[in-house]
């Protein structure tokens, strides 16, 4: 049983959560100097390499010290896994790196490029009651009346964020539309990667699926990578790429599955609830985003929405 102390993976946790939560904002603003879809690929292209490099190295290291690939503890254990990779394993993975990574990344930062901050990381925090719901239809799921309410809660919440401010039409609706989908792409990956992830190491599983969706992703954005001048782009601007690659996606992903190991899902989940709260916070500190008592009932509403989904599982 998971240990309930506050411990020095918890202060991991915290870290992954500032890492997500100030990467909105981050990325948002290099938006003004760079195409969103190129600074997407950029970043997608960095961090899939360095999850490679990291995979490759800890699978040799492994070998040379005569250990089993992917046994409990240590590196090995986080990004390799005993299970031999099968042919049929390979085409999940590349469904999940189409869906989960090339489809989701389009529409995340489609969708940032064209709303608030505040209006992505919320409908992103709300990912956790699409899953349970995905999961009712499906018959893998029950789902209770607190479960019920606390998805009514949140899409309440949704409403009042996304709803207030956002013209039919507009480009905050697109950007709110775009990243719905973004949503939905993420819980489809979700739920199709957990037969891997029970067989695979979860960390080996993103690393493989983000380099094969990078692989669809950026031949397609050939035609705005050519058209960027990247001599042109500023320092701000390319540590936006590598913060929002390394960190973002590198080091919070690894601390997220790592934390899952050590303490379990459900309180790992909790500090997830977080990252929309830093999102917003610093998002009126750095791009000058309004913070009105509307946005703030609707976040609460999202957040207390998902708690009561998370505790309403079976």
């Amino acid at each position: 049983m998971p240990s309930r102390r506050f411990t020095s993976t918890d202060l991991l946790l915290l870290l992954m959560t500032v890492i997500w939560g100030t990467n909105y904002s981050i990325v948002k603003r290099a938006f003004v100097e760079v195409d969103a879809q190129a600074f997407n690929a950029a970043r997608m292209a960095l961090g899939s390499a360095v999850f490679l490099v990291i995979i490759v190295g800890v699978r040799v290291r492994s070998l040379r010290r005569g250990a089993r690939p992917g046994a409990p503890g240590g590196l090995e254990g986080i990004f390799l896994t005993p299970e031999p990779i099968t042919p049929r394993d390979w085409a999940a993975l590349a469904g999940l790196g189409l869906v989960g990574h090339a489809g989701y990344q389009y529409f995340f930062i489609g969708g940032l490029a064209r709303t608030s901050v505040a209006n992505s990381s919320l409908m992103l925090a709300a990912t956790p009651v699409l899953i349970a719901l995905m999961t009712a239809a499906l018959g893998q799921d029950r789902i209770g009346r607190l479960h019920w309410f606390g998805a009514a809660l949140s899409m309440a919440g949704i409403y009042l964020v996304v709803g207030h401010g956002a013209p039919n039409g507009g480009a905050s609706f697109a950007g709110d539309a775009m990243m719905f989908v973004a949503v939905c792409c993420w819980a489809v990956y979700t739920l199709g990667a957990r037969q891997l992830m029970l067989r695979h190491s979860p960390v080996g599983v993103t690393g493989l699926s983000m380099a094969i969706g990078t692989a669809i992703y950026v031949p397609l954005m050939t035609g705005t990578i050519r058209a960027t001048d990247w001599n042109a782009l500023s320092r701000g601007t390319w540590i936006a790429v590598v913060y929002s690659a390394l960190f973002a996606l590198c080091v919070a992903y690894t601390i997220w599955y790592m934390a899952v190991r050590e303490i379990g899902s459900a309180r790992t989940s909790v500090y997830s609830n977080l990252v929309p709260i830093v999102a917003m916070l610093t998002a009126v500190v750095f791009l000058g985003e309004g913070l009105t008592a509307t946005r703030l009932a609707g976040a609460s509403a999202v957040l207390i929405g998902v708690a009561l989904t998370r505790a309403g599982r079976n």
